[in-house]
């Protein structure tokens, strides 16, 4: 099959899409989920393995560049017959490849089908009383990579771009969740305590590295998104404990069977 070009980047998604379907011989996936620093484990209790694909093998996706995330596509049935497409391929912006290319998994999932999209990640938390392992329920966001998946006069409603009614089940699932506000800066360095400072003055509760454009491209793509951040450290100068990706990874490991239950439990009430 040839690829399209990357002019055309809803081309590639369909692109992308029709391999999807073929190598893992369902049609429509209902739920696009991108599993983040920490949140792996999920997949194992939101439904049965259909079909796993190394993502090289789909048009527009890349091996990851960050250790934690794993590199293939999955297709889960859930209990309930829900298909839910996981993309374990997540390009960053500091990766270099283009706002396109960070935008590329949203649009491959409403291009297979999936009315909603499920984006977590691995975060700082701006505050204290919000510990690492502490999962928040993204309510809104700060774009400051000062860059948009949207080209040219497009024009998309973004105020209630994290869904309340998601957010809504998600309580229901477990009545102690927090909501803030989650800011995605370029990266791939980690904030300065000016910077952090700065974030927390414009209303942030979490800072991180990823979501923002991809929540913005599912929406254009129609999608109802739902954003859920792990608290893997505290952001730079409310801690004195230096940053580190590895801090990440262990508070990944130490929350996951409480984040992947919750995950779990929270997609199969969409």
């Amino acid at each position: 099959m040839s690829t399209p070009t990357t002019d055309d980047p809803f081309a590639l998604a369909a692109s992308a899409a029709a391999v999807i379907a073929e190598r893992t011989g369902v049609e429509q996936h209902d739920v696009g989920l991108v599993l983040g620093s920490g949140w792996g484990g999920a997949a194992e209790l939101i439904g049965r393995t259909v079909a796993e694909l190394d993502a090289t093998e789909v048009p527009g996706f890349e091996k990851p560049a960050v250790a934690g995330h794993v590199g293939t596509i999955r297709s889960l049935r859930t209990e309930e017959g829900r298909r839910v497409l996981v993309l374990g391929a997540r390009t960053h912006y500091y990766e270099g490849r283009g706002v396109r290319a960070v935008a590329h998994g949203a649009r491959t999932a409403a291009a297979a089908g999936a009315s909603t999209m499920i984006l977590t990640n691995g975060c700082g938390g701006l505050r204290p009383e919000v510990g690492p392992g502490s999962p928040v329920l993204i309510a809104d966001h700060l774009n400051l990579t000062g860059a948009s998946p949207l080209e040219g006069a497009t024009f998309v409603d973004l105020t209630d771009l994290y869904s309340p009614r998601i957010r809504g089940i998600a309580r229901e699932v477990d009545p102690a969740l927090t909501e803030g506000v989650y800011a995605q800066f370029p990266g791939p360095h980690y904030e300065t305590p000016a910077e952090v400072r700065m974030a927390r003055t414009l209303g942030a509760d979490l800072v991180g590295m990823s979501t923002a454009l991809e929540a913005i491209a599912a929406r254009h793509a129609g999608m109802e998104v739902f954003g859920i951040s792990l608290v893997t450290n505290l952001g730079a100068g409310i801690s004195d404990e230096p940053l580190s990706h590895a801090e990440v990874l262990q508070a990944g490991r130490d929350a996951g069977p409480r984040i992947s239950a919750l995950l779990a439990g929270i997609v199969r009430r969409l």
